[in-house]
């Protein structure tokens, strides 16, 4: 006890998004002081992490054979726990600036949709690198947080988080959520369709981080005013030869159709399943959207086209998940067993 009690005294409580894309951290007093790739570059058949984060996204898809680049996160929950755990721990060490005695107190964000066993793992996780203790907050609670909602009141708000292996869709009111809906489907997909589509039309192969930047250059979910066209770089699956394409904005509007699709009907059938009072506050204030892939060109025109109520992007989408968490572990510990996941195990 007084072990922990030293322990605490030394570290700085933290709030961890653990994205399938990204990893942020916000520490308390602090704001957010990390933003990392969540990848991790290991040597093959061994335990020796060579890179974590920025340094081992740089070696995604250009690696020797001795040399892998994992993504220990898929569709918001852990892949591989292992390479998370050890993810974690470089993260926290990196935030405390390589003490080793530190054990922070730790507020990590999961998807609503988690099972019971993925809950657990990442809790393990977390422990296994160096928190003193783990709490849970789920993901759309915190985007409405840190989208400044007013949870509290008895009123509807709607969030649409949209990341990079999920998209969180949930109704909130009296700091609780009344219905939500959880698709693992988000940026990777995205990604995934656009290396699919070349692949199909153009016997070209591209990979993840070309089809990332091709999303983020040209990527749209609406008609565009003025489209683009862009040069894209690949190996030619009939040749094995070095390739380069002329692609427009239109195609990769179509190849996005599939993802789009099920994200739109997602938040209609949330919408659908929404008590009318409820219903008619979201008409009002309409519906938020958070998460980096929320930034895709016409997504909010297409959704309000879609649901006809009005659609609006919360000030910093890519922070909205963290700084909310952040939020909460400023404020007092009644707020932080409101909005925690499986309270009863820590209090």
């Amino acid at each position: 006890m007084i072990l922990d009690f030293l322990m605490g005294l030394f570290s700085n409580d933290m709030a961890i998004d653990l994205g399938t894309a990204t990893t942020l951290v916000y520490v308390r007093g602090e704001g957010i002081v990390l933003r990392e790739p969540s990848i991790v570059a290991v040597q093959k058949g061994t335990d020796n992490v060579l890179a974590v984060g920025s340094e081992a996204k740089a070696m995604l898809g250009r690696t020797p054979g001795n040399i892998v680049a994992i993504r220990p996160m898929r569709d918001g929950v852990i892949a591989d726990f292992e390479v998370t755990e050890r993810m974690l721990r470089h993260f926290i060490t990196k935030v405390h600036n390589r003490r080793a005695m530190v054990k922070p107190r730790i507020i990590i964000c999961i998807p609503s949709g988690v099972t019971e066993v993925e809950k657990r793992a990442v809790r393990d996780s977390a422990e296994q690198a160096g928190a003193r203790d783990v709490f849970l907050i789920e993901e759309p609670m915190a985007a409405a947080i840190g989208a400044g909602l007013p949870i509290d009141e008895p009123s509807g708000n709607m969030i649409v988080d949209i990341g990079g292996g999920t998209t969180e869709v949930a109704v909130i009111s009296l700091g609780g959520i009344v219905y939500g809906r959880s698709l693992r489907v988000g940026g990777d997909e995205l990604d995934e369709s656009i290396i699919n589509y070349i692949k199909r039309a153009y016997n070209v192969l591209i990979g993840e981080r070309t089809a990332e930047e091709v999303k983020i250059k040209m990527g749209s979910a609406y008609p565009l005013k003025q489209e683009m066209e862009m040069e894209v770089k690949g190996r030619d699956l009939v040749t094995g030869l070095p390739k380069t394409l002329e692609i427009t904005s239109e195609e990769i509007r179509g190849s996005l159709e599939e993802p789009l699709s099920a994200i739109v009907e997602t938040i209609k059938m949330t919408l659908e399943r929404t008590p009318p009072e409820l219903a008619a506050d979201i008409v009002d204030r309409g519906i938020i959207m958070a998460g980096g892939t929320s930034l895709l060109r016409g997504l909010d025109i297409r959704l309000r086209e879609a649901t006809g109520v009005p659609v609006n992007l919360s000030e910093d989408p890519t922070t909205c998940v963290v700084m909310g968490s952040g939020k909460v572990l400023d404020e007092s510990l009644d707020v932080l067993k409101k909005v925690v996941v499986g309270e009863k195990e820590y209090f």
